[in-house]
């Protein structure tokens, strides 16, 4: 290993300069997926008995691999939900690895721990959420939705002893992300989602509940609200749910994982109002929050409810328990025992540039999509499906065809231009193929915007 270790010290500087490179670099390349046949005659063979040398594989990686990839902070990268970190998050990613400190347990990770717990402390702020409200990063919006789903229903198991062989439903609206299916499977639970062409209002959930018959409706343990659709930016009707859930004594989850950001931009605060009111709601990071992948988040209204419903037990964490290692372990109040102190990236951004930074930045995104619907009214061959919503705008080429938009995309994905996916829209003549901006990373300029456009003419 002696060798391996001259290797790395060789190789550092190669290293250090691509990283520096990478993140300075304010218009990276996009990149462009290759077969995985195509892949392997470029690569070869790299893991092997011998090795390959560090030189070798990151030479590999440096020229070959990343560049079959694509880059999600690309400014003009507005399909899906994309990323844009900050530089400053993006270097102490590489601090928080090389710090090898293990973040599930305070015996272990106090400090690191402790600088996560004051970004939480913020994004608490954000939601309106009354103390003792509190929370812990996650991978990602599946996990911290999964966490919360089987926090809410071992809590309607404790609740109601007689329900604890009974398979549960979860109600959302069919605009609600696709993990809110994909965590139903996991738990084993029935989801029933309400149609609705917008908003899921409170007046749609109390019917859609009533609709049911008695035992469905004993079986309800969660309604799941969105705080901003992952596809047109929608913002359900977060008071009204809340007073039903209320009145029902339903769990209320609010799925902020892409829109919870602009809880931080005080002109459309007012859009997310009863949020305030949620049990359990989940932020994304690594979204609109400028963090590296992967940094969800969860919080909960009672953290201890989570904690009965995640804590583990087992001989060799019980040191965990003693009182000379007592403190705040994120382990305790999601599904991962093991994890990295995934959160420190963004204390470290937001420590470095301040909230008032980070209020601009996002609010650039929501400026952005209202300049896009600007520019999109305004030229002759699109129209708005819907007015803008959060960074999102959904849009139509007059005239095209499903086949028109794939071929526009891949085009300028191909050409390292742009990467725009079409979507799907629901309206009375059915599912309908559109196109959609999402705009997360403030260096998106207006010109790259109209530019866009006049590739579609």
């Amino acid at each position: 290993m002696h060798n391996v270790d001259i290797d790395l010290v060789e190789m550092s500087l190669d290293v250090i300069k691509f990283a520096i490179g990478r993140i300075s670099d304010t218009d990276p390349q996009l990149g462009f997926p290759k077969k995985a046949e195509e892949l392997k005659a470029l690569v070869g063979e790299t893991i092997t008995p011998a090795g390959i040398g560090g030189e070798r594989a990151f030479e590999l990686f440096r020229d070959v691999l990343v560049k079959a990839s694509v880059s999600i902070d690309h400014p003009r990268h507005l399909a899906f939900v994309p990323a844009s970190p900050t530089r400053s998050a993006v270097m102490f990613d590489l601090v928080t690895s090389a710090a090898s400190v293990h973040g599930a347990f305070w015996l272990e990770g106090a400090g690191l721990i402790f600088a996560e717990m004051q970004a939480m402390e913020w994004l608490v702020k954000l939601t309106g959420m009354p103390e003792p409200a509190f929370g812990v990063f996650t991978s990602g919006g599946t996990e911290a939705n999964l966490s919360a789903m089987v926090a809410a229903r071992e809590h309607w198991r404790r609740l109601h002893p007689e329900m604890a062989r009974e398979r549960g439903i979860v109600i959302a609206s069919n605009g609600a992300h696709s993990s809110i299916s994909a965590m139903a499977k996991v738990i084993d639970a029935d989801i029933h989602l309400i149609e609705t062409e917008d908003r899921l209002a409170g007046s749609q959930l109390d019917e859609s509940l009533s609709a049911l018959t008695d035992e469905d409706r004993r079986r309800v343990f969660a309604v799941i609200a969105t705080g901003g659709t992952t596809n047109s930016g929608i913002i359900d009707d977060l008071a009204g749910i809340a007073d039903v859930c209320k009145q029902r004594k339903i769990w209320f989850h609010v799925d902020a994982a892409y829109g919870g950001a602009a809880l931080a931009v005080k002109r459309v605060r007012h859009l997310f109002d009863g949020i305030e009111h949620a049990d359990s709601v989940t932020i994304d990071p690594h979204k609109w929050l400028f963090s590296p992948y992967d940094c969800g988040a969860v919080i909960y209204r009672d953290p201890e409810i989570a904690k009965h419903a995640h804590a583990q037990e087992g001989s060799y964490l019980d040191i965990f328990s003693d009182e000379g290692a007592k403190g705040f372990n994120p382990s305790d109040y999601q599904v991962q025992l093991t994890r990295r102190v995934r959160g420190l990236p963004l204390w470290f951004s937001l420590a470095m540039h301040g909230t008032d930074r980070y209020e601009q930045a996002i609010d650039r995104g929501i400026e952005l999509a209202e300049i896009a619907g600007r520019l999109i009214t305004e030229a002759e061959h699109t129209e708005l499906v819907r007015e803008p919503s959060l960074s999102c705008v959904v849009f139509r080429r007059i005239g095209w065809t499903p086949q028109d938009y794939r071929n526009w995309t891949y085009k300028n994905h191909r050409d390292g231009f742009a990467l725009v996916a079409p979507t799907k829209w629901r309206n009375p003549e059915g599912a309908e193929t559109v196109s959609r901006f999402c705009f997360i990373n403030p260096d998106t300029t207006e010109k790259d915007i109209a530019d866009i456009l006049k590739t579609m003419k």
